[in-house]
């Protein structure tokens, strides 16, 4: 197995590289199964993942779908929901499923179509549904919230009587009527849970009331509001992905987030995502380098650009300690760069599952912050419509489940010491972004 692990580290060849399609993983790893998307959204490629008692929620550009978990190796479609509108990020709580849309529509309705963001009357922003049919999901209220929602993080209130969605997105325009610059800020959404139908935006909180950054060479685009939150709640505390800047919040007071601190790196170009370890003294932010679309798991790009930067949280700052990268060097054809993950549930170890698009999913362990190592993985060879791969790579329950742009939803086991613990330790709910303590 160490001959495994380590033989893709060395200085890649082209017969090293996988055939189209093929699939290639660690010996620590097992591929359980795999369901094609529903031919409703077959054309339309898959993004997110929520989790709920035994069943997952996949998002899709043209929709999203729920699936029957209750036995991983027999994982099915229960239903598939026809509702245009990207990125499709989701999250649950209860009955309710949520849903991001940044792509600008001519109505909120699951029948729209695209229309420029200069039109007043177009829409975007947070789609609600009512899940207590999973066979037949029903749309019940939309929320239009500035610039639209590229992802949300579900935030929930101590007293359980509402929940909040921290709306992320960017991107304004002086010639768009509801994105007008400078954006910088976040929208919160209250759901009341007893009345969802009553959701309406309650703060807009100014996160960067000095403009961000943008003005650091090599980004992708420059700061104007956030891309991804991750809270985490019992701590009270959040981390933000937000563009050109890392960022810490105090969120003590949920309608009133306060940044409590900044940082940048010259080596990251889109701070993407963010990953705290269980005892909320480390975060994990990702660079989206090349918007997703590049192909930056190259020896050409290196391993500091398009990776994981691990910072340890000391006295309220972050402290930068290391990058993390896949070793495993992909096709100059492959769109590879670090996305989403989760942690896995290993009670004083830092371990993560982590979907590097066209990369795979890569299991990696950071408990040493200065020397993070990848210790899995499971990747397939470049994809046959010439981009694709894992949007997300997620652990639940004893599995870790993915979502292929094309290829539909994966399951994949993971069969290694350093993770044995982790199948001791059991969810009700998985919303990725908002993250909770385990105690195993």
């Amino acid at each position: 197995m160490a001959a495994a692990l380590t033989l893709p580290a060395m200085p890649v060849q082209a017969a090293d590289i996988p055939g189209t399609d093929e699939i290639v993983h660690s010996a620590n790893v097992e591929h359980v199964t795999n369901v094609p998307k529903p031919a409703s959204i077959a054309a339309t490629i898959n993004t997110d993942i929520a989790f709920q008692g035994d069943y997952a929620y996949v998002g899709n550009y043209g929709g999203f779908s729920i699936y029957n978990i209750k036995n991983p190796k027999k994982t099915s479609v229960v239903s598939s929901v026809v509702c245009p509108g990207s990125q499709m990020d989701l999250s649950v709580y209860g009955d309710l499923l949520f849903a991001s849309v940044d792509s600008s529509r001519n109505d909120d309705s699951c029948s729209s179509v695209g229309q420029p963001a200069s039109v007043k009357e177009s829409w975007e922003g947070i789609r609600i549904f009512d899940v207590s049919d999973k066979a037949n999901p029903k749309y019940i209220k939309s929320v239009e919230t500035s610039c639209g929602s590229h992802t949300h993080t579900l935030v929930p209130d101590k007293k359980r009587h509402n929940v909040y969605l921290y709306i992320s997105s960017y991107s304004p325009s002086a010639s768009f009527p509801d994105c007008q610059p400078p954006h910088d800020k976040i929208s919160i959404v209250k759901v009341p849970l007893k009345k969802p139908t009553q959701a309406s935006v309650v703060a807009t909180p100014v996160v960067f009331p000095d403009g961000g950054n943008e003005t650091q060479p090599g980004l992708l685009v420059p700061t104007s509001g956030c891309h991804d939150i991750t809270v985490y709640a019992e701590k009270g505390i959040a981390a933000g992905a937000c563009m050109g800047d890392g960022v810490l919040f105090d969120i003590r007071d949920p309608e009133k987030p306060k940044v409590t601190a900044r940082t940048t790196d010259p080596n990251f170009a889109f701070w993407h995502s963010a990953t705290f370890n269980n005892a909320g003294t480390k975060v994990v932010f990702t660079d989206e380098l090349g918007g997703g679309g590049a192909a930056t798991c190259n020896e050409a790009v290196g391993p500091n650009r398009g990776a994981d930067a691990i910072y340890d949280i000391k006295h309220g700052k972050l402290v930068f300690k290391s990058y993390f990268k896949i070793p495993r060097y992909q096709a100059d054809t492959e769109n590879c760069v670090a996305h989403n993950g989760s942690l896995i549930p290993v009670k004083g170890r830092d371990l993560m599952v982590q979907a590097w698009y066209q990369g795979g999913a890569s299991i990696w362990d950071f408990t040493d912050s200065a020397h993070p190592k990848e210790i899995g993985y499971f990747e397939r060879g470049p994809a046959a419509e010439g981009s694709g791969g894992f949007w997300s790579a997620y652990y639940y329950n004893g599995y870790v489940y993915a979502s292929d742009f094309n290829r539909g939803f994966d399951v994949i086991k993971i069969n290694d010491w350093r993770a044995t613990p982790a199948q001791k330790v059991r969810f009700d709910r998985l919303n990725v972004q908002t993250q909770g303590s385990f105690t195993r």
